[in-house]
């Protein structure tokens, strides 16, 4: 009702979402199916049953809506789907977007490099362990898990924590030798896994560790000869404080 009563400008929110509700049920459309209904607190400070929707089943929503503050969203949408059949086409253009959305974000281009790089590391690691019968989800986060509690000494969420982070994509905010580490412990993992034949979720585990401990001894040993960290806390969530330094001497 939140949506619809921005976009709609209507004066009754909840009687233009039932009215939309009952004109999508006949159009045969399963987005009021897709709407599930958590207790909100309202208003009057009490909690009742509301209809909620994820992002994707929210653009659905908005698509419905004949409003000029409707209009932006649903151009942007079909620009976005444009692309999409453009990328499907060409798949090269995904790579060249990426790369101009995180310029638009500020990242350097040998950093984006690395990004890049890193990323074809992990889809090839992610291929490895589906050729090799690891299920998605669940079991490619535990194995993630290992590589990274071995390459770096904290697991994913313990490694978002120390750089201050929530529902940002970790990789987003390393700097360019956290992105080095991180793609030696995964191309070791797959090229172990390989070596070994590891089969089923046991046997990469046990690869995922080999794989994150030739990064984490290649990281300590760095540390040791340059008496520096690999880890920071810096993210990239407001100015890294070793580039605002090289900007003030600068």
């Amino acid at each position: 009702m939140d949506v619809v009563g921005v976009l709609s400008e209507s004066s009754d929110a909840r009687n233009y979402w039932k009215v939309l509700k009952h004109r999508l049920k006949e159009e045969g459309s399963e987005v009021v199916t897709n709407c599930n209904q958590l207790k909100l607190v309202a208003p009057d400070g009490k909690y009742y049953e509301t209809d909620c929707a994820n992002t994707e089943t929210l653009f659905r929503i908005i698509q419905s809506i004949p409003s000029p503050k409707a209009e932006p969203f649903k151009r942007w949408l079909a620009q976005v789907g444009y692309e999409r059949v453009q990328e499907i086409e060409n798949p090269e253009l995904t790579q060249a977007r990426m790369k101009e959305l995180y310029r638009a974000k500020g990242y350097s281009d040998e950093w984006i490099e690395k990004q890049v790089r890193g990323i074809a590391v992990r889809q090839e690691l992610m291929g490895e362990w589906k050729h090799r019968g690891v299920r998605e989800n669940k079991e490619y986060a535990i194995l993630t898990n290992e590589i990274s509690q071995a390459t770096f000494g904290k697991s994913v969420e313990e490694y978002k924590k120390f750089k201050k982070l929530d529902r940002q994509n970790l990789r987003d905010h390393m700097n360019d030798l956290e992105l080095i580490f991180t793609m030696l412990g995964e191309a070791s993992t797959t090229k172990i896994a390989r070596g070994k034949n590891a089969q089923g979720f046991v046997q990469n585990k046990k690869a995922a560790k080999l794989g994150g401990q030739i990064a984490g001894g290649a990281r300590k040993k760095l540390e040791l000869e340059s008496g520096e960290k690999i880890s920071t806390k810096e993210n990239y969530l407001e100015e890294p404080e070793s580039t605002k330094r090289k900007r003030l001497k600068g």
